[in-house]
């Protein structure tokens, strides 16, 4: 009895692990062609017959991104909604451009591990290990280098050289969806009560309407 007890909880195990990651394609593609009546997890797939190469084709990577912002960076993405023909390939990618001094913020990707080619400039990069250790692990990157970001680890990387940079990132999903903790935490819809992030962040309840107040 034992026995089955331990075999059926490593089976379980084993579910939970296949189920971790997007799901394996069963044909050759499925092209996404979006259905606004029905939720699925991921696209419905159109019909083999009318699919084009312009499904599996995306133009513009080569264009450099508007960096004229706050945080000095600009990303432009590849994922499914993008390029139809990832559907079910559990894979996407990237473009980040970076003016002199720019940082991409803090953030996760919920469902997807990331790597990272700078193709040009110096780029420092880092992520932050769970808790409670809370460690902090950061490489100093140039042209040619590559870094990986573990999935759902928060991460940034900065520009830190006086000319532009840019990086391609590869993603380990066909959405591998972006918090950027800075946003969602101060920037929420509804607002989070001042109260609890006071508290959470250890500062006055004035300090949070100013920062909240920026997003």
């Amino acid at each position: 009895m034992a026995s089955r007890l331990c075999l059926f909880s490593l089976l379980i195990a084993s579910c939970s692990l296949a189920m971790a990651s997007d799901p394996s394609p069963l044909q050759d593609f499925c092209v996404a062609a979006p259905n606004p009546r029905v939720f699925v997890n991921g696209e419905f797939c159109k019909d083999p017959k009318l699919v084009q190469a312009d499904d599996f084709f995306f133009r513009g990577l080569h264009l450099m991104g508007d960096t004229s912002n706050a945080v000095g960076s600009n990303v432009t993405v590849v994922t499914v909604a993008e390029l139809p023909g990832l559907n079910t390939f559990g894979i996407s990618m990237a473009r980040i451009d970076f003016a002199p001094w720019g940082i991409n913020p803090p953030h996760t990707h919920p469902r997807a591990t990331e790597i990272l080619t700078v193709l040009e400039g110096n780029i420092e990069v880092g992520f932050v290990t769970s808790n409670p250790e809370n460690r902090l692990i950061t490489k100093g990157l140039q042209k040619g280098d590559v870094f990986v970001f573990p999935q759902g680890l928060i991460h940034f990387q900065r520009n830190v050289g006086n000319g532009y940079a840019v990086a391609i990132a590869a993603l380990s999903s066909q959405n591998p969806g972006a918090i950027t903790i800075a946003n969602a935490v101060f920037g929420s819809n509804p607002d989070i009560a001042r109260d609890i992030l006071a508290k959470a962040f250890q500062v006055d309840k004035n300090v949070v309407y100013q920062i909240q107040s920026k997003f």
